[in-house]
């Protein structure tokens, strides 16, 4: 039987995956819980994955743009929530400095092997 994992954000190691991007990782068996930072102007490409999303914004505001033919625009600010489905396209721009929790399930393995090149092209 698993035994319960107790966490401190303070001391997880903050992972610089761009210029304007950071972030901090909480990987389960089925569930993946991250702390994002954002700087005012930061640009998460448009993607998908399977995965599914959870976008909790604590402090800032993001602007999503979400679909693929016929794109919509809806800005998330703090003590609001973003669900994704798996396989939506969606891009995310920081509307002002951003601290947002990302929940996905199942953990995202790009993230983890630090294979998402989407992110990490601006250094």
């Amino acid at each position: 039987m698993a035994d319960a994992t107790h966490y401190r954000w303070d001391d997880i190691p903050l992972e610089p995956v761009g210029k304007t991007l950071d972030r901090k990782l909480i990987t389960g068996d089925g569930v993946m819980v991250a702390q994002v930072f954002l700087k005012k102007g930061a640009v998460v490409p448009m993607h998908s994955h399977h995965n599914e999303q959870v976008t909790y914004i604590l402090e800032g505001a993001l602007r999503f743009t979400i679909g693929g033919a016929n794109p919509r625009t809806v800005d998330v600010h703090a003590g609001e929530v973003l669900h994704l489905p798996g396989h939506v396209p969606h891009e995310a721009v920081a509307l002002e400095d951003t601290l947002d929790l990302d929940i996905f399930t199942p953990p995202r393995q790009d993230w983890i092997d630090k294979t998402d090149a989407y992110l990490r092209r601006d250094g």
